[in-house]
């Protein structure tokens, strides 16, 4: 029933150009307990747990298309901007409910239902508007990557405050310590396992199989997450975003996209069958007033949150009218909420009500955030026009980073092991022993033995830091050299490796006998077994590092798509569809640049890239086109590439001439300056032989402050041009 339901409103949702988030919801409350003229499924129990299924897979797959390098790579704007947001409209939704009088647990819920925008929504949007190539989507979707992690954050706290009833500092303060440290053990844990795994098996991995591997592997983080007192949907998150990190990340996301398609129509579809009415009366002008507050509130924190990222007036704006709804996790939060019984029974239709009509809306919101852009800008005093005009591109944070935030991580990390190590030997390894030989000194030596051994190369990682990447410990000549500073540093691991020793020890036996035998140990491994750990926590950090990059290792065999481009032109990949009618034609046939003035810098086709194809180059199906050019030049490019032509005569399959170029070679975007006495003045951008020396293209010409974005062949070079050319930077450099 569910499914029928939801497939005939899907397609008449289709048809009259409106959201299908939207029908699911409709086509959810149609089929619910609340309307009796449809059949009615009426088993509620029943029902959450097709909604909760459907959140693990949904979840699942946004982690996906998260990553944890995605969240270190999204840069300083997107995350200035989703701090932002989410802090204004946690305080925002929270003021909104006391306002209307509501309690402290239904006003701070609001403020979590509001703070967090639908990445499904907005993707579907942008998809079904076309609007995937235009410059600020990227900078939405770094956005919803930060917002994911937020939302993650909120559930785990708004647990917290659920049960203890209260808004204690240091109980929210252990909460979100208990999450960063199953977090940083799942994550290490994952990283290390999981890569591994898949390596190992990747011959036997047809999609079936990795269907089905995935799946399982999703459902043991959610057992993991739920024995951990955590949500099953953060277990089901925590498995997408490392799966993500791999090579297999790619694969999977693909020959999920159906079950999950499924699965979200499903959770969709029981959010509405939920809804109940009767609690609603009354609270009509709430509806309204919360939609207000979504949509303005959410447009200006994250119109102002972009700006202090260093976005310009117009990229801030569209991106601030793209966020302004609710969605999926807000549903999970009212969930969780109801499941609690922590909120009134009118807040979880209220949020239902509001998303609908955000959903409603983003459309006319996104397609509207261009036309307004430029009314407001034009309003602007000229000064601050002039001082918001431009994005910055600010580097990743990735790019930030420093040798010290280096050790501060490999020192957090390891001691995160070394307790985890503790705590699992007392919860699991000393109760099986007593179990096995009964109460004595049996279970305890055997335990401290074990979490010894397993925590002593992480041990004394901690009290090395770097000196232990050269395979050796601190030597006596090594200790004298050291400065105050570093003598410092040295105490401080040795105090905090002691510690951590103790703690070890402590769960087993007395506080004094962990301090006298901290001491024998510690003697013990200076003079017996230092090297062997050190040997041993060096191959673990290595081997670890490998499966973090080797995602990385085989993207950068492709070659990379600079991310600067002039003026407001950039850079776009763009799939050939096999229906579509360029396929099996050459690009001076499509007439690329004469029709849609965007230029062609690379086609990769499967495993090769052919770079500045020529324009008898042929352009076949399920290539990836490297093109650019601005904003609306690409979208209707890409509008026409990726469409499909119904009942076309199958072209034959034509492979005209490849300019092969080695996968690990690199190409940037550079511009050159013509002197008084240069080559090129005089001629062409033909006659220059431009292509043939720099193994690239002329994409930008600026002239007297004119610029040009893909001039014409036969334009003649003149002193004082300046030309932008995407090729090989080194023989770029050259010229």
């Amino acid at each position: 029933m569910i499914l029928l339901i939801a497939g005939v409103v899907t397609i008449l949702f289709k048809k009259i150009g409106q959201p299908v988030v939207l029908g699911y919801l409709i086509a959810g409350f149609l089929v619910g307990p609340e309307v009796s003229f449809f059949p009615t499924v009426e088993e509620k129990d029943a029902i959450k747990i097709w909604a909760e299924i459907g959140v693990i897979v949904l979840l699942f797959g946004l982690g996906l298309e998260f990553s944890f390098k995605k969240l270190m790579a999204v840069g300083r704007g997107a995350s200035i901007t989703a701090l932002t947001e989410v802090v204004f409209m946690l305080g925002l939704g929270f003021l909104t409910g006391q306002a209307f009088g509501w309690n402290s647990m239904d006003s701070l819920f609001l403020g979590g239902i509001l703070s967090i925008s639908s990445t499904t929504i907005i993707i579907r949007a942008f998809d079904e508007l076309g609007f995937r190539q235009r410059g600020f989507v990227q900078l939405v979707f770094g956005v919803l990557i930060v917002e994911d992690l937020f939302a993650i954050l909120l559930l785990v706290l708004l647990s917290t405050i659920a049960v203890t009833h209260s808004f204690e500092g240091s109980q929210l303060l252990l909460s979100t310590a208990k999450l960063g440290f199953f977090l940083s053990i799942w994550f290490v844990a994952g990283i290390f396992l999981v890569p591994w795994f898949l390596r190992a098996t990747r011959k036997f991995m047809n999609e079936e199989t990795t269907l089905i591997v995935s799946l399982g592997l999703c459902l043991l983080m959610v057992t993991l997450a739920t024995h951990a007192g955590f949500s099953p949907a953060l277990g089901a998150f925590i498995m997408g975003s490392i799966l993500a990190e791999t090579p297999d990340g790619e694969k999977i996301e693909h020959t999920l996209k159906p079950v999950r398609d499924l699965f979200a129509a499903i959770f969709f579809v029981s959010v509405g069958m939920l809804i109940e009415l009767t609690p609603l009366k009354g609270h009509w002008g709430a509806i309204a007033a919360v939609t207000f507050v979504t949509i303005f509130g959410k447009a200006l924190s994250t119109s102002i949150g972009a700006l202090m990222g260093g976005q310009s007036i117009r990229t801030s704006v569209q991106s601030g009218m793209s966020l302004a709804q609710i969605g999926e996790f807000s549903f999970i939060i009212a969930t969780l909420g109801l499941s609690l019984k922590v909120i009134s029974d009118f807040l979880y239709p209220l949020a239902v009500a509001v998303s609908a009509i955000t959903t409603l809306s983003t459309p006319y919101l996104i397609r509207a955030s261009d036309p307004f852009a430029e009314w407001l800008i034009a309003k602007l005093p000229p000064s601050i026009r002039n001082r918001a005009s431009g994005d910055i591109k600010s580097q990743s944070l990735t790019e930030q980073g420093s040798s010290l935030q280096g050790e501060i991580l490999r020192l957090f990390l390891n001691t995160i092991l070394v307790v985890a190590i503790g705590i699992s030997a007392k919860l699991w390894l000393f109760p099986f022993l007593q179990e096995r030989f009964g109460e004595g000194w049996m279970p305890e030596v055997v335990s401290i033995t074990v979490s010894l051994f397993a925590a002593l190369p992480f041990l004394w990682a901690i009290v090395n830091g770097a000196a232990l990447m050269k395979a050796r410990g601190y030597r006596l000549e090594d200790i004298r050299d050291l400065t105050t500073q570093a003598l410092f540093m040295l105490g401080a691991r040795l105090l905090m490796a002691h510690f951590l020793l103790a703690f070890l020890i402590s769960q087993f036996v007395s506080a004094l006998w962990s301090f006298a035998l901290v001491a024998t140990i510690a003697i013990v491994v200076g003079y017996l077994g230092a090297k062997n750990f050190s040997k041993i926590y060096i191959w673990l950090e290595k081997r670890f590092l490998s499966n973090l990059n080797e995602k990385d290792v085989v993207e950068r065999k492709k070659n990379n798509i600079p991310q600067l481009a002039p003026w407001d032109a950039h850079l776009s990949r763009i799939q050939v569809n096999p229906d579509s009618a360029f396929v099996a034609r050459r690009l001076s046939e499509i007439g690329v640049r004469e029709k849609f003035g965007v230029t062609v810098a690379m086609i990769e086709r499967g495993s090769r890239q052919i770079l500045a194809p020529r324009r008898d180059e042929f352009v076949m199906a399920y290539d990836k086109l490297i093109v650019i050019g601005t904003d609306e030049q690409l979208t209707r490019f890409a509008a026409v590439v990726e469409a499909r032509v119904a009942d076309e005569a199958g072209a034959a399959s034509i492979v005209g001439p490849q300019q092969a170029v080695p996968g690990a070679m690199k190409y940037e975007l550079k511009s050159v300056s013509l002197g008084d006495h240069h080559r090129w003045v005089g001629k062409s951008i033909r006659e220059s032989g431009i292509r043939e020396a720099s193994d690239g293209l002329v994409v930008g010409l600026e002239r007297s402050g004119q610029r040009m974005l893909n001039p014409d062949a036969t334009l003649t070079l003149e002193v004082g041009d300046h030309v932008w050319i995407v090729g090989d930077p080194g023989k770029i450099a050259q010229l």
